[in-house]
């Protein structure tokens, strides 16, 4: 049976859960299957001690035999006690989520159990957000998991999955659409339920923490040389029911999918235009707004309302999002929590430590930042950071003195000035390609002459003699030509174009890796410090009695676990840094001022307008050495590049 449902019929009935379940029987036929295979030797001993006690199996060998086989059964299953006991104490992983309580967010844990009513499934346990524009439903049944989650309330199962909201959906969508967003995901609690679907999630769970004991840190020789074993038996049940654990899900999703269909169906067509909008500006706001403040040591305190923001402006910037904004007068689902701020700072938080790998909490190095002073407090901070670094890496190739010469010969203002930059990475000016190659191609006729003249006299004999003399030193002429072109084209592809652009790309990019060692080590040391009085915290917990207040779960793994963009290139990070070089002599000699663009992040405001055409200039001259470009655009905007800029 594959159609519409949601009709109150039983979940066994769907097809969808019936595949789901068959393949979660074909998970614990394997489970089973190790089970068996570890008591096997203990069966045979207990066939050969009942065959010596009735007299079938009597004498030297047989006796030798049921010693043999007692002690294999005996390791054997000293060996598979520890795997099963590895296997159901193992951590599993978890979402980094940020909880919330049925304090604070009753409306919204409301219509999740009104949802789960009509689509007649066991509500969730609990409720909790995550930092990405994405929802599904999560078992924390695990022990280590319960201590983290924050229970819903009383109608609610102990055994229930945990649903997990981005929380970007709930600032974006309106109330109704999150409604049909959530349906399908809701009912997957109904599959969730059946006892067999349970048990084969549980299990595959188990393995997939027991192949990560081996990695937990702490651990002496002799429990390392075990947890590897156990490590090695679990990777292989996993890969042996990993095909089937896949199937099941898909047919969870698909009994999800068919029951959730009577709810909300045609606003699930809408919405899920929203997901696709909200995915492009959460991934914008963070790769442009985001990580340039991050990188700062300051973390926007409110990245979800920055993503109405952002949506708006594309919104208003491509006639393909027209109509969106016009849903702004609906109400938004984040009215469904009591205190947005500060279910929006968390998550911003937790955002900025998945993907940047940021302390888990605020401090001198690590403060919030509100969008009203991001222009003041992380734009022009880091343009006036990254400028002293570059006059930094300036310093140390030699130019200690603060002064240079340009291209012409004429001596450059010291102090950290951007004609001093644009000195040191303006090349000479040299004789174009078309030159050099008339001027070897007159070089070598001059040489042909000459042969062609030396054989005029040693030929003068024969009239057709000295004609095919005179083609044959044409055709060696042109080949000599070819080679002379051929290697200089080599040579222009192995030599950099810029020789100085390279050397301060390579320097910046050395100072800048040292810089970021040394942060990640700070974030190490405060995130053990942060670990062991959690630990300490725990522990008088328990001797206590007490309850520890919810925290942000996770993130297991080294951080951040989603990096959001690939090293930089030296060529790149140069080109960035001159540009924020430029940028701080626009704002400090003429009518310039830091801005936020919503889609591109930090941004210069020459009167009022955003400066789009400083990209390319910049390129030319890094890249080609071509100053002209980028002078033209400093004497049009008045921007004077001798005058010392003030740096961090």
């Amino acid at each position: 049976m594959y159609g519409v449902s949601g009709t109150g019929s039983d979940v066994g009935e769907e097809w969808g859960a019936r595949a789901a379940r068959s393949r979660a029987l074909a998970v614990l036929r394997v489970r089973g299957r190790a089970l068996g295979l570890a008591v096997l030797p203990a069966a045979v001993a207990v066939v050969l001690y009942a065959g010596g006690v009735t007299g079938h199996f009597t004498g030297s060998g047989w006796d030798a035999a049921r010693w043999v086989v007692t002690v294999l059964a005996v390791l054997v299953l000293i060996a598979a006690t520890a795997v099963a006991l590895v296997v159901a104490r193992a951590r599993p992983a978890a979402t980094p989520t940020v909880e919330l309580a049925e304090t604070a967010a009753p409306d919204l844990y409301r219509l999740v159990r009104d949802l789960a009513d009509r689509l007649d499934v066991p509500a969730p346990a609990a409720i909790a957000l995550t930092p990405d524009c994405d929802s599904w439903l999560e078992d924390r049944t695990h022990r280590a998991h319960r201590a983290l989650r924050t229970p819903g309330g009383e109608g609610e199962s102990e055994g229930a999955p945990v649903l997990v909201i981005g929380s970007p959906f709930l600032w974006w969508m309106r109330v109704g659409e999150l409604r049909a967003v959530l349906a399908p995901v809701v009912a997957g609690t109904g599959p969730a339920a059946q006892p067999d679907i349970a048990a084969a999630r549980r299990f595959v769970r188990g393995l997939d923490a027991a192949v990560a004991v081996p990695g937990t840190p702490g651990l002496d020789p002799v429990r390392r040389i075990g947890a590897g074993a156990v490590g090695q038996v679990a990777r292989v049940l996993l890969r042996a029911c990993r095909g089937h654990a896949a199937e099941m899900e898909r047919g969870v999703a698909v009994a999800g999918s068919e029951r959730a269909q009577a709810v909300d169906y045609g606003v699930r067509i809408v919405a899920q235009e929203q997901v696709g909008l909200a995915y492009a500006g959460w991934d914008r706001l963070l790769t442009r707004v985001a990580l340039p403040a991050w990188r700062m040591g300051r973390w926007p305190a409110k990245l979800d309302a920055g993503v109405v923001s952002a949506l708006t402006e594309l919104s208003r910037r491509d006639r393909l999002a027209d109509g969106f904004s016009s849903r702004l007068g609906e109400r938004p689902a984040c009215d469904l929590l009591e205190e947005p701020g500060a279910v929006d700072e968390a998550a911003s938080l937790l955002a900025a430590r998945l993907f940047h790998g940021g302390p888990a909490a605020p401090g001198p190095d690590w403060s919030p930042v509100e969008w009203s002073q991001y222009p003041e407090e992380v734009v022009d901070r880091k343009w006036r950071t990254d400028a002293a670094r570059l006059h930094q890496v300036l310093d140390g190739l030699g130019l200690a003195d603060g002064t240079a010469r340009g291209a012409g010969g004429e001596r450059v203002t010291e102090g950290p000035t951007l004609t001093r930059v644009i000195a040191h990475l303006a090349t000479e000016p040299t004789k174009s390609a078309d030159a050099r190659a008339e001027a070897d191609t007159d070089a070598a006729l001059d040489a042909g002459a000459g042969v062609d003249t030396a054989d005029a006299a040693d030929t003068t004999d024969a009239a057709g003699a000295d004609t095919d003399t005179d083609a044959e030193d044409a055709t060696d002429l042109d080949a000599d030509l070819d080679l002379v072109l051929d290697a200089e084209d080599v040579e222009d592809d192995d030599e950099p174009v810029n020789p100085a652009a390279e050397a301060l790309a390579g320097a910046l990019s050395a100072l800048l890796a040292r810089e970021e060692a040394a942060r990640e080590a700070r974030v190490a040391a405060s995130a053990l410090t942060a670990e062991a009085a959690a630990r300490s915290a725990e522990k008088d917990d328990r001797h206590s009695g007490g309850t520890s207040a919810p925290v942000v779960s996770g993130p297991d793994g080294p951080l951040p676990l989603f990096p959001l963009q690939p090293p930089r290139s030296g060529r790149d990070l140069l080109a960035d840094h001159v540009t924020a070089m430029v940028c701080c002599a626009a704002v400090d000699t003429a009518e310039a001022t830091p801005g936020l663009d919503w889609l591109d992040g930090p941004a210069l405001l020459v009167g009022g307008e955003r400066a789009t055409d400083l990209g390319p200039r910049v390129l030319a001259l890094v890249e080609e050495g071509d100053p002209e470009p980028l002078r033209v655009w400093l004497a049009r905007t008045g921007v004077r590049p001798e005058k010392p800029v003030r740096l961090v």
